[in-house]
């Protein structure tokens, strides 16, 4: 296996017919850690799929990940729900799997702070700075827009741009976002929960003023999913969703091999934040869709 340095947005690398399958990761976490969680989950498929090395990509962002799926440079790719439904929306993408963490197929968006400033509740944020998410981010931007919108917030032009908001923005990435809250640059941060986490609840000196899944919906937002380039042969891409679906637990693990928090046991940063998968297609991801619609923005959003 072999993995490639640097960020990338645009892709040239042989695609699996020639060989090579390039597996794109999604800027959701830094990219030392995520070329060392994939890595054994990478060589299981390179193991797998008789004829064909493996590559893993790291992308500059989530329209990055769909340009590279339908232009054929990239075979299969792990990223965000509402992602996923743009690039079958633009056909620049099909879904294939879901994945499963800590024991469900939901999870959350959140927008926090840190715990020494004034905000106490959404209501608060109105002329503040707030980091998001890249903009196609399902937890990182749609629904921290949906909840500031729910409680009486304009949105404008978000999440293209903050014209006509009723706050200031920057999209980035879930783990650069956090980091300007952490940093002192913005009031709040709208992320996946994921990111937020510590050893017990929440990274030291970080709260919570709002979570989808407690505060608004219970069912929460379906777990993202691993999707195919359309310019796959079916057989090639039948092999590669199964060889996913058969990983076994080690290559959930991380370069560490240890195992990862749903097991009950300690984990290390380098273990991958999921342990399985199932088929899902479109339909899995509606209620993403939903949230959209519900903000006015059209699933042609990467077209702007």
């Amino acid at each position: 296996m072999s993995g490639l340095a640097g960020c990338i947005g645009s892709f040239g690398s042989q695609p699996y017919n020639d060989g090579t399958i390039d597996f794109m990761m999604s800027p959701t976490e830094p990219q030392n850690y995520m070329m060392k969680q994939y890595g054994p989950f990478a060589d299981h498929i390179d193991e797998s799929v008789d004829a064909a090395d493996i590559e893993l990509q790291y992308a500059s962002n989530y329209s990055a990940v769909l340009q590279g799926l339908g232009s054929g440079s990239a075979d299969i790719a792990e990223t965000g729900p509402f992602a996923a439904a743009l690039g079958v929306k633009s056909d620049d993408a099909e879904i294939a799997l879901q994945r499963k963490a800590y024991g469900g197929w939901k999870y959350t968006s959140v927008i926090v702070t840190r715990e020494d400033s004034d905000i106490e509740s959404i209501s608060d944020l109105e002329g503040e700075t707030i980091a998001f998410a890249d903009i196609t981010s399902a937890s990182g931007s749609l629904y921290p827009l949906w909840m500031l919108k729910e409680e009486g917030f304009e949105i404008g032009e978000a999440p293209t741009s903050d014209n006509g908001a009723d706050f200031t923005a920057t999209w980035s990435g879930h783990a650069e976002a956090f980091k300007t809250l952490q940093d002192g640059q913005a009031a709040a941060a709208g992320v996946g929960k994921f990111i937020t986490q510590g050893d017990d609840g929440y990274v030291d000196g970080v709260e919570p003023i709002a979570d989808y899944m407690a505060d608004y919906n219970e069912n929460g937002i379906p777990r993202a999913p691993m999707v195919t380039s359309p310019e796959l042969s079916e057989e090639n891409k039948d092999a590669l969703v199964e060889a996913i679906s058969n990983a076994p637990e080690e290559a959930y693990l991380g370069e560490n091999g240890k195992p990862n928090s749903e097991t009950g046991e300690d984990g290390t940063e380098d273990d991958l934040w999921f342990s399985g998968v199932r088929p899902a297609d479109l339909e899995t991801y509606q209620p993403v869709i939903d949230v959209a619609n519900s903000l006015g923005l059209s699933t042609d959003l990467l077209d702007g």
